[in-house]
């Protein structure tokens, strides 16, 4: 008979069951390492020019006519960018 009947069934079973619970895990501690790799951030987010102008009349930086007066620029030149 050579080398034996070979493997039965259920080593076969427990060779696939094995192979694939090992590239589970380098996959998983490759995630782990790499965390951002997946992720398309490239970082925190930018404020809008309206956040900001919010932000600088929330610390007391702009006073209301001032920041009436940034806001209806700011709105100006948001509709003027859309038109063709």
């Amino acid at each position: 008979m050579g080398w034996g009947w070979g493997m039965s069934a259920g080593g076969w079973i427990a060779m696939v069951v094995f192979w694939v619970a090992l590239i589970a895990l380098i996959v998983w501690a490759v995630v782990r390492v790499f965390p951002s790799a997946g992720k398309d951030e490239a970082g925190p987010r930018a404020e809008t020019p309206q956040e900001i102008l919010d932000r600088r009349f929330a610390a007391g930086e702009l006073n209301v006519e001032t920041y009436r007066s940034m806001q209806e620029t700011l709105a100006a030149g948001q509709l003027g960018r859309r038109l063709p």
